[in-house]
């Protein structure tokens, strides 16, 4: 059967999309070489030159198509799969869960997306430690921000980001009551981290340990009763 897919947002008439929180250090930076230049400091300019494309790469926010068969759950964040099991427990949602882990290194796309179509049920920010983001001690210890979704067939899923060693900066633009679509652009978590997802125990997993996923293109797993019912 043939994949659908669909724009969750339209796509931005620019070759080189960047992330808005990315221009105030693109800028800086750039500003910083135009002033070593002017100054004939070549060394110093060259630097900020690397160091503006870096800023500009690590910033980059491609636009995505996204997978549409019913009760598809989508990557929210590109990287690599570290954990791909069941939980007993969790503090996210009730009972054993699906827990799906994701790890962003600095060469990653880091602008997260909804993993699933539905509505903003809640969120949640709690500080913490910045511990290595690859360790699974950090899901429970680091600073990090929880969103839980309520889907259309009231199934609940939650998405945490997490931050790391080296990030610093966690943004989220849900809010509690917004109506979202699978795959829309909804944060990003600054210079390398990770993001956990909880699902319901009766998903069907798409992924395993050691799979590369792409945020709002990569399937991490389906709810067959929507599968059945699309």
């Amino acid at each position: 059967m043939q994949e659908d897919y669909s724009w969750a947002e339209p796509p931005r008439r620019t070759a080189f999309p960047v992330a808005q929180a990315g221009y105030p250090l693109i800028a800086a930076a750039a500003f910083a070489t135009l002033v070593f230049a002017l100054l004939q400091l070549t060394l110093p300019a060259l630097l900020g030159l690397l160091a503006s494309l870096a800023i500009a790469g690590f910033f980059r926010d491609p636009d995505r198509i996204v997978p549409q068969r019913p009760g598809q759950i989508v990557s929210p964040a590109d990287g690599r799969v570290i954990v791909a099991d069941v939980v007993a427990s969790c503090p996210f949602l009730e009972g054993p869960a699906y827990k799906i882990s994701i790890f962003m290194s600095v060469f990653d796309v880091h602008v997260n997306r909804v993993p699933h179509e539905g509505r903003v049920a809640g969120t949640r920010y709690r500080p913490g430690r910045f511990i290595p983001a690859d360790r699974g001690e950090a899901s429970r210890r680091n600073e990090h921000n929880a969103v839980w979704i309520e889907t259309p067939a009231g199934e609940r899923i939650c998405f945490v980001q997490v931050a790391g060693l080296i990030a610093r900066r966690i943004l989220c633009t849900l809010q509690e009551g917004e109506a979202v679509k699978r795959g829309q652009r909804c944060g990003m978590i600054c210079f390398g981290s990770r993001l956990d997802v909880y699902l319901p125990r009766s998903v069907r997993p798409a992924v395993a340990v050691g799979d590369r996923v792409q945020a709002g293109t990569s399937v991490l797993a389906t709810f067959p009763q929507e599968a059945a019912h699309g």
